[in-house]
This record gives C-alpha cells, sequence and structure tokens, in this order.
C-alpha cells in the first residue's frame, strides 16, 4: 500500500483485497494499532451466485429436480464453497439423507463445524437466546422476542434489544423486514436469520449434531432431515421471491417487477407470503406459499379473506388487476386443478426456473 502511494504518478491505481471472519478484519481494519487502521477506501460486497448458476452447477452433476433445488439453495443459498464441499464428498447428487449424514455428521465432514468457526465462535454464546429463537421461529416479531426471553431468562429481556441491534448493524446476522407498503418508521417489522446456511444450522442441525455421542447415527441423521424440511417451508417463500427478482432482472417470461418482492402482515393477523408489483401496468400478484402441494387448495378459503382484507386496507389498489397465485414445490395434476377452479394462477419451483 505504502509503495502503491509512492508511485501514485506512474500507477494509476492498486487493489488490495481483504476477506477473512469478521474477528479478523475486525483486528486488521478497526484495531487503532493494526497496520491497515483508517485506511480502507472501499467496501465491496461479494453476493451469492443467483440461482441460474447454481441451477448449472446441479446440471452439470446432479439433476435439477425442484425437490433438490429447494432443498440445496435452503441449505446452502449461492455461497459456492458450500457445493464444492458436496462435490468434493461426492454427495451433490446423493438423496438427501446421505448428503445430511456425509456433510454434517461423520468425523471428517467438512460442515460440522462450519457454523461455529465462521459465524458463532466470536460471538461465544452471548446472543444465543436471540439467534436461535429466530432461527426457529422466520419471521417472529419484537414482542415474541421478549416474550421468549422472560419465560427462559428473565434476567436477560431487558438485554434483548441491545442483542438485537449487535447482530443486525455490526454482524448482519439478523435482518429487520417490514411489510409492503409500511413506512420505514413502522413498529410492525419482524425479524429474520440474513444468512440461509446458519438459519437451517441452528433451526435444523445444531442439535443433533451436538448429540453424535450419546444417540444412534441413524436417529439423529432422520431427526436433522425432518427438521430441515421444516425450515423449506420459509426457504420456498424466500426461494420464490428470489426466482421473481431473478427473472424478471433478466427479461424472461413471467411477471414484471418494478419492486423488490415483499410479503404482508399486520396487527389483525392478516398474512400474505408473496407481494409482487407491477406498478407500470398496475398489477399486484398475491402468493400463498407451501412446501407440500396438497396444502394448498385447503387454505385458499383463509387465504382469500386475507386477501381481502389486504386490499381493503390498500384503497390505492382500487383499480388494479389483483392476480392470486398458488406456489408450490411440484405442482400434481390435482393440485394444479384446484388452484385453477379456485381462481389462482399455479405455479412451482420447476416453472419458476424455466430459462434460468
Amino acid at each position: 500500500m505504502d509503495q502503491l502511494s509512492r508511485d501514485a504518478a506512474e500507477i494509476h491505481g492498486g487493489l488490495i483485497v481483504l476477506g477473512s471472519i469478521h474477528t479478523e478484519m475486525a483486528a486488521l481494519l478497526e484495531d487503532r494499532g493494526a497496520p491497515l487502521f483508517a485506511r480502507v477506501t472501499d467496501t465491496l460486497d461479494v453476493e451469492h451466485l443467483d440461482i441460474a448458476s447454481v441451477l448449472e452447477i446441479l446440471r452439470v452433476h446432479a439433476e435439477p429436480t425442484a425437490e433438490r433445488l429447494l432443498f440445496l439453495w435452503n441449505l446452502f443459498e449461492g455461497v459456492p464453497k458450500f457445493y464444492r464441499d458436496a462435490y468434493e464428498e461426492g454427495v451433490l447428487a446423493a438423496e438427501r439423507i446421505e448428503l445430511v449424514r456425509e456433510l454434517f455428521f461423520s468425523s471428517s465432514s467438512p460442515l460440522r463445524t462450519e457454523a461455529e468457526n465462521w459465524f458463532l465462535r466470536e460471538l461465544r454464546g452471548r446472543y444465543d437466546l436471540v439467534l436461535k429463537y429466530v432461527a426457529r421461529h422466520p419471521g417472529c416479531t419484537n414482542g415474541e422476542l421478549l416474550a421468549h426471553a422472560r419465560q427462559v431468562d428473565a434476567d436477560r429481556e431487558q438485554q434483548v434489544g441491545g442483542y438485537l441491534q449487535v447482530l443486525r448493524d455490526r454482524y448482519r446476522m439478523i435482518e429487520l423486514r417490514q411489510p409492503v407498503f409500511a413506512k420505514t418508521s413502522s413498529r410492525n417489522g419482524r425479524y429474520y436469520i440474513a444468512d440461509n446456511f446458519l438459519r437451517t444450522w441452528l433451526a435444523a442441525l445444531a442439535t443433533p449434531t451436538a448429540s453424535v455421542h450419546f444417540r444412534p447415527l441413524d436417529e439423529l441423521v432422520a431427526d436433522a432431515d425432518r427438521r430441515l424440511a421444516d425450515t423449506e417451508g420459509f426457504g420456498l417463500e424466500k426461494l420464490a421471491g428470489t426466482l421473481y427478482e431473478e427473472r424478471s432482472r433478466k427479461g424472461l417470461d413471467g411477471f414484471r417487477l418494478t419492486a423488490r418482492v415483499r410479503g404482508y402482515w399486520d396487527r389483525g393477523d392478516t398474512e400474505l407470503d408473496l407481494v409482487a408489483l407491477n406498478e407500470d401496468d398496475r398489477i399486484v400478484r398475491l402468493g400463498s406459499c407451501k412446501r407440500a402441494a396438497e396444502k394448498l387448495a385447503p387454505d385458499f378459503p383463509r387465504f382469500d379473506e386475507h386477501v381481502a382484507r389486504f386490499l381493503a386496507r390498500q384503497p390505492a389498489l382500487r383499480h388494479w388487476r389483483v392476480e392470486k397465485v398458488a406456489i408450490t414445490t411440484r405442482h400434481s395434476p390435482t393440485s394444479r386443478q384446484a388452484a385453477e377452479r379456485a381462481g389462482y394462477i399455479a405455479q412451482d419451483i420447476e416453472e419458476l426456473t424455466l430459462g434460468l
């Protein structure tokens, strides 16, 4: 860096790239005694692989089925290292149980300690009260977090606000989302774990892997797989919204977005999994997401009531075209027909990934 500065007249620019876990980066850049303190000129956030890139990996090394994409994306999102680890262990194309066993439960599993090493080591358990609850209850409110703290450790209830601030602003492990059309100052926000791997680790994998010396391995792996399947409900909502955005950004057939896909909820118990806006053509699409296709149709009457309450609270949408969509991992002919009879557009992951 000093040499680049000395030769600035002859060298038009230089790039020094640093990357590591948060603790090590802070020691290099934020410690007043560090050689790079206050010398950072820019920060580059490297995004995950998009879904098209994940699909290309699966096309080359496995079968890119809707079920496999949801399972892997819910676990690894778009982090290249995790897909490489699965490939090097020979399980990228394996069945769920085998992949979970080989990546997380054997003595040489590459991801057995990944979350502790890269996400949680520096926290030293200080924020578990908040992190674990948010991981297991994505979309929880501040009130729910306070009630949880009051129940399990009343002495720490007053610290929840501080925990949330540190986890959001310093570590970026938690994000606060507002419902569509809400003001930024709204007190109706909900908390989510920002990273898929950390969320699924805390919600589904941490407890079974910690019990590997005390319970039968097959029992633990099956337990982890059941827990992972539970997390895929929220994973599908996130994947569907991401697919809508990616398709629109690339100009592919489908819904043309003019704003990010978001959900909607209010204090009156109205909740919509997906709200997509096309302000140019005055179209709003409201989605219900269910991992299992057979669970969609029984929920249509309840969801229709939520749609009606939402539209009643949004007079600006009164003259827009309203589309309802039923999204699942893979529609059966029966679930597709039931959705269409109820006035819904039937979509699944296979359809949403066409052309990517």
